[in-house]
């Protein structure tokens, strides 16, 4: 028992180390960033006095799809002249985005788009059912400190899509425009406006002050603006199952399977929509019948009971559709007169489904920061202080984009017995309930974002795992003793090798001091 004790006082040392480190530095930080943000109002008020704006345009939106529409209308809103050109802008029929994460919804309700889940068949979420080797637990959202109406959200993505592009179209001061966007019109290394072809052909240019790229995964426009190192770790094989019911009702069904997690929630009152994740980007054809036969031999079996005729028939009928799981953590190249939003700027595997919570969060982030600007036409100035975004940004983007991709390799099957281990850790930690379920769930939800408590929660698995090798220790056979000890060992090593290459991708500095890194470049301002 003293070695738990010892082991628990170095971390309760480390966490008040960092809390009081964080919570000496934060008055500081928010002084500082005031002090810089007033110096730019100031300059771009006298800039507004000087000379009006020489486009009827303040800022150009690329893309009209989750992040766009909701950026359109969240500073059309605030009074901007926003204009957005969006290549389609029929109903986007897509098989990812269709999960909201309670934080996300939250965040929905402060730009106040929250009627926008209406009227669209939206289902609420109220948490999560795992399943592993025919167990299964119950995992629920930490919803009771919030309203009664605040829960996940699921639904067709296009038809979400569809309202939040409506509602930003409402206002007088935004136009949507459908055109292709072709590229960024840069001068001396600033972005005065794009080029772009519209739905008849016709090539026009427009100008404005600030233009925000938000293009989606298949970003043309990104390589100039970031680093754009795109990873594809597998792909999703979806389906849609008709007229059945998920074995717990509000909840979405993740079952570890052998490769890797198979997922199922409800998009409407009559549709179940499943997701079979595929290591690597080479699937089994479709058109010669090999996906098929992989659905009906490998994954059906794998899936609860109660969906199996739903599952079956659903291959029978045939729409099978296939999409690769994009990953790139956020790189940007701060640059006057542009910036970049959504998955054109960041991305992570969506078996989390927490892609929706970090773009909505990012946008709040942003009108926050644009909000005391009349003008926005001192580009130089703007980019230095908008370099705030990047970091502020962090505690909600990095939480979700580190357990999307630590939860992705811990969930799928591994040949390795460390791995295996640590799969079976995780899950049996989870079915403990309390603390040790609630706390990764609120993470994993956006509603307790904090980067800190994912790493002692990850590493708690790995620690739970050794636990469970080695206790009861009198009753273990002697010459399994090593045995377990070194899988042990290699557990956290695993641990490590999951973790720090996404933590590093994330940025040390950036995920747990924030408001020093935000307090550093304020005075470099």
């Amino acid at each position: 028992m003293e070695y738990q004790y010892i082991i628990g006082g170095i971390l309760a040392f480390i966490l008040g180390f960092v809390l009081w480190h964080r919570s000496t530095g934060m008055k500081k930080t928010k002084e500082s960033r005031e002090n810089v943000r007033d110096e730019v109002v100031k300059s771009s008020e006298q800039v507004l006095c000087q000379s009006e704006n020489a486009t009827n345009t303040d800022i150009i939106i690329v893309g009209a799809g989750v992040a766009g529409s909701a950026l359109a209308y969240t500073l059309g809103k605030d009074g901007r002249r926003v204009h957005v050109i969006e290549r389609d802008l029929t109903l986007p029929d897509r098989i990812v985005g269709e999960l909201l994460q309670p934080g996300g919804y939250l965040k929905l309700i402060e730009l106040g788009l929250e009627d926008c889940v209406e009227e669209i068949d939206a289902q609420r979420v109220f948490g999560y059912a795992l399943y592993k080797n025919g167990k299964s637990t119950k995992l629920s959202y930490p919803l009771q400190n919030f309203d009664q109406d605040v829960a996940g959200r699921s639904f067709h993505n296009g038809r979400f899509i569809q309202r939040m592009r409506e509602k930003a179209a409402s206002l007088p001061n935004v136009r949507l425009e459908e055109g292709t966007v072709t590229s960024l019109l840069e001068v001396e290394g600033t972005v005065k406006g794009v080029q772009y072809k519209t739905k008849i052909g016709q090539e026009l240019t427009t100008y404005a002050p600030l233009t925000i790229v938000c293009d989606g995964c298949f970003s043309n426009l990104r390589r100039s603006l970031c680093n754009p190192k795109v990873d594809i770790p597998s792909c999703f094989v979806a389906l849609i199952l008709e007229n059945c019911e998920l074995p717990y009702p509000n909840h979405g069904h993740v079952i570890l399977a052998d490769p890797s997690p198979i997922l199922f929630y409800r998009i409407s009152s009559s549709e179940i929509r499943c997701l079979v994740d595929i290591p690597g980007q080479k699937l089994p054809s479709i058109s010669n019948g090999e996906m098929a036969n992989y659905l009906k031999t490998v994954v059906a079996p794998q899936t609860p009971q109660e969906l199996r005729d739903a599952f079956d028939f659903a291959i029978n009928k045939g729409n099978i559709r296939t999409m690769p799981n994009r990953s790139m953590p956020a790189a940007p190249y701060p640059t006057p007169g542009a910036l970049l939003l959504g998955d054109a700027f960041n991305m992570r595997h969506p078996l989390t489904g927490g892609g929706m919570t970090v773009a909505l969060s990012d946008i709040v982030v942003l009108r926050n920061l644009l909000r005391p600007f009349h003008d926005l036409s001192n580009v130089y100035s703007l980019c230095k202080y908008l370099e705030s975004f990047y970091t502020l940004r962090k505690p909600v983007a990095s939480t979700i984009n580190t357990l999307a991709g630590a939860l992705y390799k811990v969930f799928s099957a591994s040949t390795d017995p460390a791995r295996n281990e640590m799969r079976e850790a995780c899950f049996d930690y989870l079915t403990l309930g309390g603390v040790f379920s609630n706390g990764p769930i609120a993470l994993l939800s956006g509603l307790n974002p904090r980067p800190l408590k994912l790493v002692l929660h990850f590493f708690a698995v790995a620690i739970y795992g050794i636990s469970r090798l080695i206790v009861p220790f009198p009753s273990i056979p002697r010459m399994w003793i090593g045995a377990r000890m070194w899988i042990g060992a290699r557990m956290i090593s695993v641990a490590l090798r999951i973790i720090f290459p996404i933590i590093k991708a994330e940025g040390v500095r950036q995920m747990f001091f924030p408001t020093m890194l935000t307090h550093y470049r304020s005075q470099v301002v």
